[in-house]
């Protein structure tokens, strides 16, 4: 199909932990909140009925905010923040901890509605799906909002759509009109939608990279678009500097990818900020093991085990490069991979700041084609 033709839409819930919890504490609607305490963070019924909860100023540890509301997001707490610096720019808004359950629960309510309306679907994780709406005989706006509905009847919640070309443009568009969102994009719009955008708006595109471009002077995407492709080469190397180009000038020619059958999976966390190693290294263990539990919680919700385990790590210099070692016995266990995980860490050079951090799982095979010795299965979600 001619790349030009399709519809791939990106769908993304908004504020999607933080959206579930106010469902549950609706008094909670307009306040700044942020999701990423513990257990002892929970609200408490006052003698009156009312709820009484924990404020960002009382919190002591070396926690990382997971999500935060809209209202949160305007004082400039975002997630990956350390909390006790979220609790300086916000000292009153509100603290919730995390509820993985519930929040997976919703996320399968919303699939599932979807894919009642279209089985072209590549899940990107717990909140954000794409969608290949090419084939579909409905006209685009009618869909989108279809989909919008059904996606609030089934959970409540509201989402954002950006309807494109392809995948790169529907993930900018999902964006742009947030919360409750709906943008269609063509290749004509790219000048007056796209190009005035700042360059991180390119999925891809992080702190460092966004800071090696304005040094070049190059802040928006329309001026990375005009910009000499030797020039980017020499800053970036060719393949970055062709893909910079290319992302520039919405090019993307990736398919939706439907097939249910994984070949691997994993989890990605890249910083608000470079990590040192030392000086953060509460706030890295803490993401380092979320990501391990939720490659655990993809592969049990998934059906999968897998034997080689690995990292990636992506230093403030853009240099990446990953470890990986195979465990005897194939596992969907957040602590086995872990400690495989650990053992890798251990075969690479902290000499830089890190700005990218995963974990990922290959070698999978489905559990329902093993035997039960044969594997280690932690039967309690985490």
């Amino acid at each position: 199909m001619d790349t030009k033709s399709r519809r791939i839409a990106h769908l993304d819930m908004d504020a999607f932990y933080a959206s579930v919890e106010l469902l549950r504490y609706p008094e909670l609607r307009g306040l700044p909140v942020v999701i990423g305490g513990r257990s002892v963070h929970q609200p408490v019924i006052q003698p009156d009925g009312k709820r009484s909860y924990v404020r960002l100023r009382d919190y002591t540890g070396r926690g990382v905010v997971t999500t935060s509301t809209y209202e949160a997001r305007a004082y400039g707490v975002f997630s990956a923040m350390g909390i006790m610096r979220a609790a300086q720019l916000a000292p009153d808004a509100i603290l919730l901890p995390a509820d993985f359950d519930t929040y997976r629960h919703y996320s399968r309510l919303f699939k599932d509605a979807i894919a009642r309306i279209t089985p072209h679907i590549e899940d990107r994780g717990i909140d954000e799906i794409y969608i290949d709406l090419s084939e579909h005989p409905d006209e685009t706006a009618s869909l989108a909002s279809s989909i919008k509905q059904a996606v609030r009847d089934a959970t409540g919640l509201s989402c954002s759509i950006g309807i494109a070309p392809n995948k790169l443009l529907a993930k900018i568009s999902s964006d742009l009109e947030k919360p409750d969102g709906l943008t269609i994009l063509t290749h004509t719009d790219i000048p007056n939608r796209i190009w005035p955008l700042s360059v991180r708006k390119i999925n891809g595109i992080g702190p460092k990279a966004e800071e090696k471009l304005v040094r070049l002077g190059i802040q928006k995407i329309g001026e990375l678009a005009k910009a000499e492709l030797s020039l980017l080469q020499a800053h970036f190397g060719r393949s970055n500097a062709i893909w910079l180009h290319d992302s520039a000038h919405g090019y993307d020619d990736r398919p939706v990818v439907i097939s249910s059958e994984s070949k691997s999976i994993s989890r990605e966390a890249t910083f608000e900020r470079d990590l040192h190693v030392q000086e953060d290294r509460e706030i890295l263990s803490d993401i380092f093991t979320e990501l391990c539990t939720r490659v655990a919680e993809d592969l049990q919700r998934k059906g999968y085990v897998g034997r080689t385990i690995g990292i990636k790590l992506r230093y403030e210099n853009f240099q990446t490069i990953t470890r990986d070692l195979t465990v005897r016995n194939p596992t969907a266990d957040a602590s086995t991979i872990r400690k495989a995980a650990r053992d890798c860490l251990r075969r690479v050079p902290f000499e830089q700041k890190l700005r990218l951090l995963g974990v990922r799982i290959s070698g999978l095979s489905r559990i329902s084609t093993l035997s039960r010795e044969n594997y280690y299965f932690q039967e309690e979600l985490f």
